[in-house]
């Protein structure tokens, strides 16, 4: 489902989501006066989403950004005056420095895209700044298209043309035709903040010496599965804060290790430079990057050449750009591939060009491709993994492609090159940074009512230490790691927030203390009043309800007559399926209830006929219940109701015992029973990814005794009906429920459980019903990890009943000779053995469940799903304002 993607500017006033279509969520970037704090998820009900929820969902998740960037704009408007409370940074004011901006010339290198390209300028017509060159670079385009779009913008976009395919050409070309001071890229595949460019000239304009900067990019749309899986695989954002990195070359220490990573300073979409920078290292390689059998790297050769040259390279979130991501997943795993060649084809390019950096060069690469490449993939056999394995295997094979691109793409860019237009082998400055340190480091003080603009005397050093004043009394001090640069006032703000934090705020006061005001403070100050506003699905939404029985008539004529009497104004449809039609004993009971469906499935096993209920439903939702259960009658709305959010796939509810007389029922309690608390919880794909070396629990979920589904996910392939393996009335015994949770949540859904929609059950009155009932239970547990592992590869389970299985069963057995020891009431012994023994007996169970499974065949779900007919019908079911499906 799509995830929608707006901003969430704080300093505004509250406003709920709305308009939002068919989104399962939102993706909220949250801002504050413009600086971005980081993301917030919220789901949507019926595409909205209230103030409430989205502040405190802000608040909740980002307490700390908010705290840091709060301290920061008391720090940039701190006088003599100035009081140092909770209070009084909520209310400070970001105050910029009042500087000449550099002109800036904005590129956009394109080739064949049309739309892009028209959706990039639109945007860039918006841009706030009051020196902005706009340049379209043509990379050998095959059409006129682009200098049509041009045409349009004309004359406030400039054309060029490069005839040189290949994106390092166009880049280079750029910068031989830019007229401003700054030459900043975008991909014509962003969409630029209004802020973009102001936040480039700002750094450029506070620090003469950095000579690049990159910014934050955010996905545009996460419309499609492919979008989603990108940013899962990591996107291109590079975090919240402002981040600054410079190697010192006269330290003597290589920059390969620090700066060979270079993907961690940013992207090619979002990256600026000063223009005299290509003077002083030479221009873009024209042997990597898009259009080369590179396919990539150019933008992270340039960002190393810069920090290995010793010029200072920053990461200013504030510039933000949004990227339209691969909409389709073949192009996204073209993408990933070509993300392997052009990294390793940089590093080979890194190694040729920096001869003494190629030791760690070579250790970087081969850490990486174990780390990132090999770790992954072997790890996705163990559990499965966030991105299919595909993309994983695409990036290793793109690895060791990329070993062997970079010389014949350096032979393809020399037969390209034009004397001087610019070459086709960038020259490498050498022999900076030579000049002696001064021993030790640069004490400084600092008063926070009078914060320098900058500490411009200590290029000397390559480390510094401030010492912080406040109202004439010390308070802390700050290292900065400077290597011989100017350390401006934003940076010593940065520095001092990070070093002292809290303790900036009340003097004297505990931390804890001060803590606890703040949370109350950002609560008052942003959170609005939660309207009192139940969830609820929309009242024309229809409902199945599966009832799935095995001769029991007494106990199914009590669940009937709590079913037909729910209280809903929805469309109500009741499903019995008879699991043994030869014995006519469910048919009398059923014909005393007018409107309920009787259907047959004569193959033994309840996974087998509740698919077969599943496949006869019409309802949205389908909701799942057994004979033996006694219904309030607001049960199937309080099930339903967390279906008005799309993310939801599944929701289960507390099953409570309705007598607990005898000691079996008892027993059944203390060995766990069938509820699962009374606080409401969800769990959702991140959730099943979270457990990295024990199995997923989806057992402490609840039961399909008390449960609902969406009905799409019976169709859907990832998903699918229950496994008919596994169940009651196969030789597994149990696990058809909790491998159904199980494949919801590695598909990425979410599942409520809402002990709100409670319903009674009846346990086992006699001994040798619950001794049964538990030997099923102790089978059905290894049977249900044993199908996580062969079906799904997902060596967690395998693992569980390795190493987890016997150490609870250890326990148990140490647990029951204690309060055996103490005169207490204790789990029997001999229940214990038979657990025990059932968990020896799972394979083998297993084994026989899928040989019949082959012998009987599996239930298909249809390809396509009959509509149901909508309500106000005049319809045969009816209780309580409620109608039942034709």
């Amino acid at each position: 489902m799509p995830t929608a993607v707006l901003d969430v500017e704080l300093s505004q006033p509250p406003q709920p989501l709305t308009g939002l279509g068919r989104a399962a969520k939102a993706r909220c970037l949250v801002r504050l006066h413009g600086m971005p704090l980081g993301y917030i998820e919220v789901p949507l009900q019926n595409g909205t989403c209230s103030a409430h929820t989205v502040r405190a969902a802000a608040v909740e998740r980002l307490a700390g950004p908010l705290l840091r960037q709060h301290l920061l704009n008391l720090l940039s408007s701190a006088t003599p005056q100035t009081r140092w409370r909770v209070e009084d940074a909520l209310d400070a004011r970001p105050t910029p420095r009042t500087l000449p901006l550099p002109a800036i010339t904005v590129a956009v290198c394109t080739r064949d895209r049309p739309e892009d390209l028209r959706r990039c300028l639109e945007a860039l017509m918006g841009l706030e700044y009051p020196a902005l060159d706009l340049l379209v670079v043509d990379n050998a385009g095959r059409t006129d298209a682009t200098e049509r779009v041009v045409r349009d913008y004309a004359p406030l976009v400039r054309y060029v043309r490069e005839d040189r395919p290949g994106l390092d050409w166009a880049r280079n070309r750029a910068v031989l035709e830019a007229r401003g001071e700054v030459v900043a890229f975008a991909d014509d595949d962003v969409i630029v903040d209004p802020g973009w460019a102001r936040a480039l000239g700002e750094v450029f304009a506070e620090n003469p010496g950095v000579m690049a900067v990159t910014g934050l990019v955010v996905p545009f749309e996460l419309e499609t599965g492919a979008q989603q899986l990108f940013e899962q695989y990591g996107g291109f954002g590079r975090g919240f804060e402002r981040r600054w990195y410079v190697h010192d070359p006269s330290s003597g220490q290589g920059a390969g290790l620090y700066a060979g990573g270079a993907g961690q300073f940013g992207t090619g979409a979002n990256m600026a430079y000063r223009r005299s920078l290509f003077d002083r290292i030479g221009f873009f390689d024209p042997a990597l990057d898009v259009g080369t059998v590179t396919n990539g790297g150019g933008d992270l050769e340039m960002f190393f050449r810069v920090i290995k040259e010793g010029y200072p390279l920053v990461y200013e979130p504030r510039a933000i750009v949004r990227h339209r991501h691969r909409r389709d997943y073949g192009a996204l795993r073209t993408q990933i591939a070509n993300n392997g060649v052009g990294f390793y084809s940089y590093l080979v390019r890194s190694a040729l060009a920096y001869p003494d950096e190629r030791a760690e060069l070579l250790r970087l690469g081969a850490w990486w491709f174990g780390y990132w490449d090999v770790r992954r993939l072997l790890g996705s056999f163990v559990r499965p993994p966030a991105v299919p394995r595909d993309l994983i295997v695409a990036e290793l094979k793109g690895a060791v492609q990329g070993l062997f691109r970079y010389p014949r793409a350096r032979r393809q860019a020399e037969a390209l090159a034009r004397s001087g237009d610019p070459p086709a082998s960038p020259t490498n400055a050498r022999n900076r940074g030579n000049a002696p340190r001064a021993p030790g480091v640069a004490m400084r003080h600092v008063h926070l009512e009078e914060l320098p603009e900058d500490l411009g005397d200590v290029t000397e050093f390559s480390d510094v230490r401030v010492v912080v004043f406040r109202q004439g009394r010390p308070i802390g001090t700050v290292e900065i790691n400077n290597r011989r640069q100017p350390v401006s006032g934003g940076r010593l703000r940065e520095a001092i927030v990070d070093a002292l934090g809290l303790s900036l705020l009340h003097p004297g006061e505990p931390a804890d203390l001060v803590y606890a005001r703040w949370a109350v403070a950002l609560q008052e100050r942003y959170v609005p009043e939660a309207a009192e506003e139940p969830e609820a699905l929309a009242p024309d939404v229809p409902v199945s309800v599966v009832l799935a029985t095995l001769d029991r008539p007494d106990d199914l004529r009590e669940a009937l007559r709590g079913l037909t009497a729910q209280n809903t104004p929805r469309p109500l449809e009741v499903i019995v399926v008879d699991n043994n039609p030869a014995s006519g004993r469910t048919p009398p009971v059923v014909a005393e209830f007018p409107g309920v469906r009787l259907i047959e499935e004569r193959r033994q096993g309840l996974a087998y006929a509740r698919n077969a209920g599943f496949l006869a439903s019409r309802g949205e939702i389908v909701a799942t219940t057994d004979d033996d259960v006694i219904v309030p009658p607001d049960w199937i709305e309080r099930l339903a109701a967390p279906f008005a959010r799309a993310d939801v796939l599944a929701v289960t509810g507390n099953v409570l015992p309705l007598t607990l007389d005898t000691p079996a029922q008892r027993f059944f309690e203390q060995y766990g029973g069938l509820g699962r608390g009374f606080l409401r919880r969800e769990v959702d794909g991140a959730w099943f990814r979270a457990f990295r070396r024990r199995a997923v629990p989806t057992w402490e979920l609840g039961a399909t005794a008390n449960s609902a589904f969406r009905a799409s996910i019976f169709r859907d392939p990832e998903i699918g009906l229950m496994d008919e393996a596994l169940g009651p009335g196969m030789p597994s015994g149990v696990g058809e429920d909790t491998y159904l949770y199980y494949k919801v949540l590695k598909a990425g859904g979410t599942l409520v459980y809402e002990p709100a929609a409670y319903l009674w059950h009846k346990h086992r009155r006699d001994m040798a019903a619950l001794r049964r009932q538990m030997y099923a239970y102790s089978k059905g547990h290894v049977a249900y990890h044993l199908t996580t592992w062969l079906r799904d590869g997902d060596a967690r389970g395998l693992l569980h009943l390795l190493v987890h299985v016997p150490w609870w069963r250890v326990r148990q057995v140490a647990g029951s000779l204690r309060r055996a020891a103490r005169g207490q009431e204790h789990f029997p012994f001999s229940l214990l053995a038979l657990e025990i023994r059932g968990n020896l007996a799972g394979p083998w169970a297993l084994w026989r469940s899928s040989a019949r499974v082959q012998r009987e065949g599996r239930s298909r779900p249809p390809v396509e799903r009959e509509v149901p007919l909508p309500a106000g019908l005049p319809l045969p079911l009816r209780s309580a304002g409620a109608e039942s499906l034709p």
